[in-house]
């Protein structure tokens, strides 16, 4: 037994001698010798980094956080059961015929922004969808288009802005609407408007008389909206949207 000892103690004692002159199949050795580590680095110092890494221009932060709450109460207590209830009275077969008409409308200004980009490609995309499902889809109804090949694109004026170099500006919670920036804001505006000139299919003309109309494209949109208000389940959950929606716009304008 105590040789077995002996034979144990040489065998770690001649270790760092053959380390020193044989070196890794990699080529180094003692890799890990010098590695060194921040004594500074705690977990403090992680998280800081990691929010400064989410951090978007937001000097309305105070204001936005109230709206933000605003939405959410709203989207659980009213917008929500809304939906539901929609989903509960109307037929599939109708509730797709509804989504397919006022996103077919949603084809004015994505080919306005389209041809403003100077994206033929998917201005000529969006001619053909506009024209096929007014006529074949019996004015946007069904969405031939699609079966033809022919996908849903969006381009939106705040993505046109954001194309020729214009910066987003401070972020912004709008009411109901939920996340967007100044630049966006403005695009929303300038995309209703165009929409309200164009009257495409008497839409426009037929919402300011019915109300009822722009309540049910309303209720449309947020029943085909997937995002829910505490689905991230983080206490951090605005920090997080803000930063989605930024960069997310990013991406798009970068397309």
């Amino acid at each position: 037994m105590a040789k077995h000892w002996i034979l144990i103690a040489l065998a770690l004692a001649s270790a760092p001698a053959l380390a020193e002159h044989h070196a890794d199949p990699d080529g180094f050795t003692n890799p890990l010798q010098h590695l060194r580590f921040n004594p500074g680095l705690d977990q403090q110092e992680f998280e800081r980094a990691s929010n400064d890494a989410l951090q978007v221009y937001d000097p309305l932060e105070s204001w936005n956080r109230r709206v933000y709450h605003f939405n959410y109460r709203f989207d659980q207590w009213v917008f929500l059961p809304l939906v539901d209830g929609y989903r509960y009275v109307t037929p599939n077969l109708v509730e797709s015929g509804v989504h397919n008409f006022f996103s077919n409308l949603g084809e004015v200004p994505t080919l306005a922004n389209s041809l403003l980009q100077l994206k033929g490609q998917r201005a000529m995309n969006s001619t053909a969808r506009l024209l096929f499902n007014t006529i074949l889809g019996i004015g946007g109804i069904w969405d031939p288009a699609s079966r033809m090949g022919l996908p849903r694109l969006r381009e939106d004026f705040g993505q046109t802005l954001g194309h020729y170099g214009v910066p987003a500006g401070p972020y912004l919670m709008l009411p109901l609407l939920g996340p967007s920036n100044l630049r966006d804001t403005g695009g929303l505006v300038a995309d209703y408007s165009l929409e309200s000139a164009v009257n495409y299919l008497d839409v426009a003309d037929a919402s300011s008389r019915n109300p009822g109309i722009t309540a049910l494209r309303a209720v449309d949109e947020r029943a085909h909206t997937s995002f829910r208000y505490g689905q991230l389940n983080s206490p951090f959950e605005y920090e997080k949207l803000r930063y989605f929606y930024h960069e997310s716009r990013k991406l798009k304008i970068a397309e």
